[in-house]
């Protein structure tokens, strides 16, 4: 019979953090601390054992955490993190796979709302002359390079070093799954960031979001610094006239889908955004824009007899 400490959701948990953090993946160790300190909260600090986490509890927690105002979006971030420690604790034995309550439990997620814009927004985006001491210079300068450099995404934007660029191309891994990522380095790309790169050496960072030398003070200066570009994205687009919500995400979701209308395969656009799957890929391109929906319908009328 094992210790009752090993079959502890609580200890585990703070187990895989510990590791998490030795191998440097502090980005996934956050989002997992946060969920340990939301069921910590929830059973008010009382231990909580992998077998009283039951179809009964994930339903009681789910009428706690909605009936608290929360979205169903972030119920399924929790959820989803708590189905993945699970795994985990079942592979090493820790968990009985018998009491696996996610055989019923089904996570639900709210249909996302489109985040990719249209090639008239980007348009008036990419065509905004500013000056470097305007507020918006460097906010709109990020969405372009994010968006031409295959929807790289904010942190790995954030961490991108000088000595990645070799021969005109782009090489490094991803922060999300060590993926490694190979691209072009076209000449419009070239000519946005010779500006972020006088006067740095190889070990120095593209851009100016980190600050730090410490990996865990490193995380907390992209974090604040998503927080502000989100800041930012709001008045490019009031500059800009546009009616959608810019974030960091939208640059990479409209980069997907501009690709998809550029007719680029399925497979492509997965390799080119790092997706380790094309289900990731069709997630992004699941809403297919409203002019490619007529252009089909216009292919499928009926000519007049």
């Amino acid at each position: 019979k094992q210790p009752e400490t090993l079959s502890s959701f609580f200890s585990y948990t703070e187990k895989l953090i510990e590791q998490m953090l030795k191998a440097r993946k502090v980005g996934n160790a956050r989002v997992y601390k946060n969920v340990f300190g939301a069921f910590k909260n929830y059973r008010k600090d009382r231990d909580l054992r992998f077998e009283e986490i039951t179809y009964a509890f994930l339903k009681e927690y789910e009428a706690y955490y909605l009936g608290q105002g929360f979205k169903l979006n972030g119920l399924s971030v929790n959820l989803r993190t708590l189905r993945s420690i699970y795994n985990k604790a079942i592979l090493e034995g820790v968990a009985d796979q018998n009491n696996y309550p996610f055989k019923r439990y089904k996570i639900q997620k709210e249909k996302t709302v489109k985040r990719a814009i249209d090639q008239n927004a980007l348009q008036r985006i990419v065509q905004l002359n500013l000056e470097p001491d305007n507020p918006c210079f460097n906010v709109r300068n990020y969405f372009l390079a994010s968006f031409m450099m295959n929807g790289m995404s904010f942190i790995d934007m954030a961490f991108l070093q000088i000595q990645d660029i070799i021969n005109d191309r782009i090489r490094y891994r991803r922060q999300k799954n060590g993926r490694p990522y190979d691209l072009k380095l076209t000449d419009s790309l070239k000519e946005l960031l010779s500006f972020y790169l006088k006067g740095k050496t190889k070990e120095d960072f593209v851009f100016p979001f980190i600050r730090h030398t410490q990996l865990s003070d490193q995380y907390k200066d992209v974090y604040q610094s998503r927080k502000m570009y989100n800041k930012g994205l709001k008045e490019l687009a009031k500059i800009c006239e546009i009616d959608d919500h810019l974030t960091s995400y939208v640059s990479r979701h409209s980069f997907a889908t501009h690709a998809m209308m550029k007719e680029v395969p399925l497979n492509a656009i997965s390799s080119m955004l790092g997706h380790s799957s094309l289900a990731t890929t069709e997630i992004y391109l699941k809403n297919l824009p409203i002019e490619i929906l007529d252009e089909y319908q216009d292919k499928l009328s009926l000519t007049k007899i």
